[in-house]
């Protein structure tokens, strides 16, 4: 029997709803919101019928289907902009008899038939008809790889045709009308006949797809195809606003036909730009691709600057820009001279080494400037990873070229200068060995063909001229060492500093300042006392910084003061730079037993050591102070081994050095001491000490000792005359294996001092003992 019913409506768009369905959607028409709040204010059970006309905003009785779903709301949620979440059961099919009100609400008059076709079925024709749909289902499910597999296990376990029936249409990818027709037929073998009809045509609609996908692949020719390929993807790359893309492709075919390259490397490049066409834009990849292509297109090849040849304005520059440096100049020239005849000639590595401050780097750029190089500095202080040399490979996320390809790639041509500065602080870790990559770069049988991780293609580096700098060889690794010629950049005397404080640094400071060269004059006594008192290092670094410091007080001074001339001269130095700060330990004022002037090198130059020995009754023990590292503790026991040996020569018995102690001490706790030149100095102190013998106070030393009494050869000869030379010095004990270091010294430097040449510790002794 029919049962009539009274009911709100919910009137949807593009929404079939079948009982047994459990469905949400949002509404935010007032109408609906209304019905739902009706139905939510008695039984919940609301009328679901769909609109045939979509965009009909108001729809009234002939705008909806005849037949909709009654249906239990479970579940209702507001949300922003009056929007009202539903959740809803269907629970049996219904028709729509008439509208009886249209406000608040549509209010609809609906009649429920019951299905009598069920009940003339037998149980033989409802297995059947629910066997025939699984069987059409499994062929579908075949077509269609797409489908869940919880859908399918749902469908399958179904055992009801009525059940099966609305299942099917519920969770089949059905078009709107076609699930409106099946909840429109009049009874239950209807609606089967229209399940099993829409499921074969989805089964006939996906073969047909399939063939008609064969048939146009299999016909169109190879050409055509990529034509007909390449117009799509350019007109969906114009819709996707991509179009700059197809005109960065077309720049880069054209930069490649105008690179200046060997034909292995254009068609090299070409073929990555093919492949950057064929990718994606929106891959990852793409932008790998693009950057890739960009720096192969932006090294320079084939591409060279013009070598100045011209020797007199080399020279001239070269001068003009530093003072002394004679070595490093000379090599230079002889360099440019080779290059002048030869119109070719390997370019050379040279390694300029020395203390901080003494104008490495700044005479790089000064070469570049006489040879009308393009100039570039990389920077090796602290680099640990080989990647940062030969650049990472391209399968690594943020991989770049080394910085040997970044410096080639900065100055746009093959034959740049390239400095590498701080070579002896590179250094290794799991990354891989930082100096054994830059074997390849500074080899000149090898660096024909570098090879750059991310680069691939080899690159010609022979062209480049590389000078790197270092503050010592000792960290340097020998294969490393081996590739470069070592050019010795030594410490100043205070006449050079003197000569580059008025010809450079000051000048400099004025300008960096904003003083006028008349407003601030410093006199050559100030300049002296400003060397010598305020700055201890071996280039020019800090003493660069004084007078920027005194600059910078004038400037306030003729501002706040205005004072129109400021001369700074030896008097008011300390005005500027407060108390004098450095002073040199003059040599001893009388000859004294056990105290004997030992010469160092340190990073800052050279300096002087007074060793102190004390000889005490005790039990043979050894005692050393004053911070010394491993090699100092060697050479002092060396040397006392040295002098029991000779003991009997100076009546010294034997169990003297069981009943004393020995104490060696060299002042300045605090400074850690080492380095292999303090060995006869020790010696000599100790000897004195025991044998109650007087050192000579003008004396100073410096050289290894070996267990039989031969003096070794040492470095920083230099440095260490200069520092005995401030001290006061009148005479030096040098091993006589540096004789040739010496020769190499300056006459300047060597002026006033008399140098010995000993080369074993009885020299050394007739020498010191007065």
């Amino acid at each position: 029997m029919s049962e009539v019913k009274h009911l709100p409506v919910l009137t949807l768009r593009g929404i079939t709803v079948f009982p047994d369905m459990l469905i949400h959607f949002d509404i935010n028409r007032t109408k609906s919101i209304n019905a739902v709040e009706e139905a939510m204010n008695n039984d919940q059970t609301v009328f679901i019928v769909s609109q045939k006309d979509p965009d009909v905003a108001n729809p009234e009785f002939a705008d909806l289907y005849t037949y909709g779903c009654i249906a239990k709301i479970k579940q209702m949620m507001k949300l922003p902009g009056n929007v009202i979440r539903v959740l809803v059961n269907g629970i049996e099919r219904a028709k729509l008899a008439s509208i009886l009100d249209e406000e608040p609400y549509l209010l609809a008059e609906v009649t429920t038939d019951e299905d009598h076709s069920l009940d003339e079925l037998s149980d033989i024709q409802k297995n059947a008809m629910i066997r025939n749909l699984k069987e059409i289902f499994e062929v579908y499910t075949i077509e269609n790889t797409k489908l869940g597999k919880d859908t399918i296990k749902k469908l399958n376990d179904i055992l009801t045709i009525e059940e099966l029936i609305n299942q099917m249409a519920i969770n089949m990818p059905f078009d709107d009308r076609q699930k409106q027709t099946i909840l429109d037929a009049t009874d239950l073998y209807e609606r089967y006949h229209q399940v099993a009809a829409f499921i074969s045509e989805e089964i006939e609609l996906i073969k047909f797809k399939k063939q008609f996908q064969k048939k146009v692949q299999d016909k169109v020719e190879k050409n055509q195809k990529e034509y007909i390929l390449r117009e799509q993807f350019k007109v969906i790359r114009e819709e996707l606003g991509e179009s700059n893309t197809i005109n960065d492709i077309q720049n880069y075919y054209s930069k490649a036909l105008k690179l200046k390259a060997s034909k292995t490397v254009k068609d090299y490049i070409k073929k990555e730009i093919d492949r950057f066409k064929s990718i994606g834009m929106n891959s990852s990849e793409s932008a790998v691709s693009r950057s890739y292509i960009e720096t192969l297109l932006a090294l320079p090849w084939d591409k060279k600057s013009k070598d100045s040849l011209d020797i007199k304005k080399a020279e001239k520059v070269l001068d003009e820009n530093h003072y002394g440096m004679e070595k490093v100049k000379e090599r230079i020239l002889e360099f440019l001279a080779v290059r002048a005849l030869t119109k070719k000639g390997d370019s050379p590595i040279i390694c300029l080494v020395g203390p901080p401050g003494t104008g490495k780097t700044s005479i790089a750029r000064s070469v570049a400037e006489s040879l009308d190089k393009k100039y570039s500095r990389i920077s090796l202080g602290g680099v640990r990873d080989e990647a940062e040399i030969r650049g990472h490979r391209r399968t690594y996320v943020g991989a770049m070229p080394g910085r040997i390809i970044n410096a080639l790639k900065v100055s746009e041509v093959k034959n740049p200068l390239i400095l590498l500065d701080e070579i002896d602080k590179v250094s290794s870790d799991y990354k891989g060995d930082t100096s054994a990559a830059l074997l390849e770069v500074l080899d000149s049988e090898q660096n024909l063909n570098f090879t750059d991780h991310y680069i691939e293609i080899p690159v010609d580096l022979s062209e480049v001229l590389f000078i790197a700098t270092a503050n010592s060889v000792s960290t340097i690794p020998r294969p490393l060492l081996d590739r470069m010629e070592l050019i010795e950049v030594s410490s100043y005397t205070e006449n050079e500093k003197l000569h580059i404080a008025i010809e450079h640094l000051i000048d400099k400071q004025l300008k960096k300042n904003g003083i006028k060269e008349k407003q601030l004059t410093f006199s050559n006594k100030a300049i002296t006392k400003i060397i010598s008192g305020y700055t201890k290092e071996a280039g020019v670094r800090s003493l660069e910084r004084r007078f920027g410091e005194i600059a910078r007080k004038a400037a306030r001074e003729i501002l706040s003061d205005d004072k129109k001339v400021i001369k700074i001269t030896e008097k008011n130095v300390e005005k500027y730079l407060g108390k004098v700060k450095y002073t040199f330990d003059l040599a001893n004022e009388e000859d004294e037993v056990g105290i004997v002037r030992g010469l160092a090198w340190t990073s800052v130059g050279g300096d002087t050591l007074q060793i102190e020995v004390n000889v005490m009754p005790g039990k043979g023990v050894i005692e050393l102070t004053g911070q010394l590292g491993d090699v100092m503790k060697e050479s002092a026991k060396t040397g006392i081994s040295y002098i029991r040996s000779i003991s009997d020569n100076y009546n010294i018995s034997p169990e003297f050095f069981e009943k004393n102690d020995i104490h060696i001490h060299i002042p300045e706790g605090a400074v850690p001491k080492d380095g292999p030149s303090a060995g006869i100095t020790m010696a000599t102190a100790i000897l004195s000490a025991i044998t109650g013998k007087k050192v000579r106070k003008d004396i100073a030393m410096t050289g290894e000792i070996t267990l039989r009494g031969k003096v070794l050869p040492i470095g920083g000869l230099k440095e260490k005359i200069l520092a005995a030379k401030a001290a006061k010095i009148n005479v030096v004990l040098v091993p006589k294996k540096n004789t040739k270091d010496i020769e190499e010294i300056a006459s300047e430097i060597l002026d006033g001092i008399k140098i010995e040449f000993v080369d074993s510790m009885e020299q050394v002794i007739s020498y010191a003992f007065v």
